[in-house]
């Protein structure tokens, strides 16, 4: 049986220098790698200062340019593919998520999974068949896998907080809805954020709802983050 692959990527260490408290994982979309999520990481340090926050490069390398990585390919955009790709990649994110947790001397519930796109579809597909419950679940501009699956599948409940464009031409706005109904339906609890005129992307009112996100799940208060939104 082949070896599965450790990831690793840029991380950002606790103001203090010290142990971390609390740990986000990061976990970019397709064609990208480490560095694109990782320069968010200091503004949710405003909230987190004694977070580590942790961008892994996917496991593969892009396979339609000569750059990036990739949780799984998408030359099949069917979501039988997905479904397939997801199953594949899972067993090489617990593993991360393990060994970061065991290092740091820390459990789920100081752990918070981000994903953006293809890094939501991940985050949402492991971090909700843990056994041990996350302390969060925050999806930017992606959608859950095989929700007809989730009530028979699902381990743990962890609140989730997704965002999404409604001129998302990657990923449809619709798979917003399909994503909250099915999370609901597990006993999920989930806030659905429809953002007017995003397009497949993050804008600094998703970055104001993931600070306060953060806050929320991790007990820290916090008031003085002003965000517009729209509900889905």
């Amino acid at each position: 049986m082949p070896q599965q692959p450790s990831l690793d990527g840029p991380r950002l260490a606790p103001v203090g220098g010290g142990r971390p408290k609390q740990i986000v994982v990061l976990l970019h979309g397709v064609g990208a790698d480490g560095n694109d999520l990782i320069g968010l990481a200091p503004y949710y340090q405003r909230v987190l200062p004694d977070a580590l926050f942790i961008s892994p490069n996917a496991p593969e390398r892009y396979d339609m340019a000569p750059f990036g990585h990739q949780w799984f390919s998408l030359r099949d955009f069917s979501m039988e593919a997905r479904a397939t790709g997801v199953l594949a990649a899972a067993p090489i994110l617990n593993r991360f998520i393990d060994e970061t947790l065991a290092a740091a001397g820390l459990a789920e519930e100081n752990m918070v999974l981000l994903g953006f796109s293809q890094g939501t579809m991940m985050a949402l597909h492991v971090g909700l068949r843990r056994e041990r419950q996350l302390a969060g679940i925050l999806g930017y501009s992606g959608m859950l896998i095989s929700p007809e699956r989730m009530a028979a599948e699902i381990r743990s409940k962890p609140p989730v907080l997704l965002t999404h464009g409604d001129a998302d031409q990657v990923l449809p706005v619709q798979a917003l809805a399909q994503a909250a109904k099915a999370l609901e339906e597990a006993g999920v609890p989930v806030r659905a954020v429809r953002r007017q005129g995003l397009g497949h992307g993050i804008d600094e009112d998703c970055v104001k709802l993931g600070m306060l996100f953060l806050a929320e799940v991790f007990g820290i208060p916090l008031t003085d983050i002003a965000t517009t939104n729209q509900p889905a």
